[in-house]
């Protein structure tokens, strides 16, 4: 995330802005700062907790607001796209959503498509994986699939307003889709993500979760040695479920902290800090409400081995 930041170019609240007003006169921060409002993320963020402390105005799209005030996006589609109803819940067993997604042209949508490819599964609103985008311009690309046809049309709306060339979201049924999608791209598969996927609560339901044994087979192949799988969730049900697919790939993955002792993880196994520095906004809200966010970050390991392991299952299929 960018160090600091100017609260008078970017739309976030009334409340805010004196939160952060009143605490740079209370630390006596430098003046120079002052007129202007512009100060760390950080201390922004301490801010806004500050704020909530003292009056209950701060709400958690405050601080979405202030997670992606980078990219500076509000009103920019209410002309041309007016205003978006986000429809929360998807049947992607539905027969609409069984077609497989056009594979895009890389050459078209990506500046560089031999750049390292960071894919996003259930992209959202897309502002994730946009801020990463606007950080790392000239080392990565990042490709969102979302199951929502209105917010992929608002996300590339959005694209194309940042004027930013290593990012393009596809609407797809990853389950479907996604297999055929990377395996064209010309570069490396560097990263997958699930973030905080629809839970599907209802025990019948349980099969339209996107974590499934046939797209956790089409990462594993896709992805290049060392490359890594993220998966978070606020739910701990889905969490487990999303792990216990992940961890049975023992032979093809290792948890981040058995790659690099550094990486902290709590008594359970979930990693204590989000590897990627920037939260989604459905983290930032389960956060706001006082939730848990349960994340496991994987490394695949060295090619030969899966294969060894693929080849084996061809020959012994019983």
């Amino acid at each position: 995330m960018a160090s600091s930041f100017c609260l008078h170019s970017f739309a976030v609240s009334r409340a805010v802005k004196q939160a952060v007003c009143s605490l740079v006169l209370l630390h006596k921060f430098p003046s120079s700062l002052q007129p202007n409002y512009c100060i760390s993320r950080t201390f922004a963020f301490a801010c806004a907790s500050a704020s909530f402390a003292a009056n209950k105005e701060l709400r958690s799209p405050d601080l979405v607001a202030l997670e992606y005030a980078d990219l500076n996006l509000t009103d920019k589609i209410s002309q041309e796209l007016g205003h978006v109803r986000i429809r929360q819940h998807v049947n992607p067993l539905s027969s609409s959503l069984s077609v497989p997604a056009p594979v895009p042209d890389w050459s078209e949508v990506f500046r560089d498509p031999t750049l390292p490819l960071m894919v996003d599964i259930g992209s959202g609103s897309g502002r994730f994986l946009m801020l990463l985008a606007k950080q790392n311009p000239d080392s990565q690309n990042y490709l969102g699939l979302e199951i929502r046809a209105k917010l992929v049309k608002r996300a590339e709306f959005w694209v194309k307003e940042l004027a930013l060339s290593n990012i393009h979201f596809v609407f797809a049924n990853a389950t479907i889709s996604f297999k055929q999608l990377v395996s064209i791209y010309p570069g490396p598969l560097m990263l997958v993500s699930i973030l905080c996927p629809d839970p599907h609560f209802k025990k019948r339901h349980h099969k339209r979760r996107v974590v499934q044994k046939p797209l956790v087979d089409s990462i594993l192949t896709s992805l290049i040695p060392g490359g890594k799988v993220f998966i978070q969730s606020d739910v701990l049900e889905v969490a487990i479920d999303m792990r216990k697919q992940f961890d049975s790939e023992s032979d093809a993955l290792k948890h981040i902290d058995k790659v690099d002792p550094s990486v902290l993880c709590d008594g359970e196994g979930w990693l204590l800090n989000n590897p990627m520095g920037i939260r989604t906004e459905r983290e930032i809200h389960a956060e706001f409400e006082g939730a848990k966010i349960y994340r496991r970050l994987y490394q695949k390991k060295d090619s030969s081995k899966l294969e060894e392991r693929l080849l084996a299952g061809v020959e012994n299929p019983n």
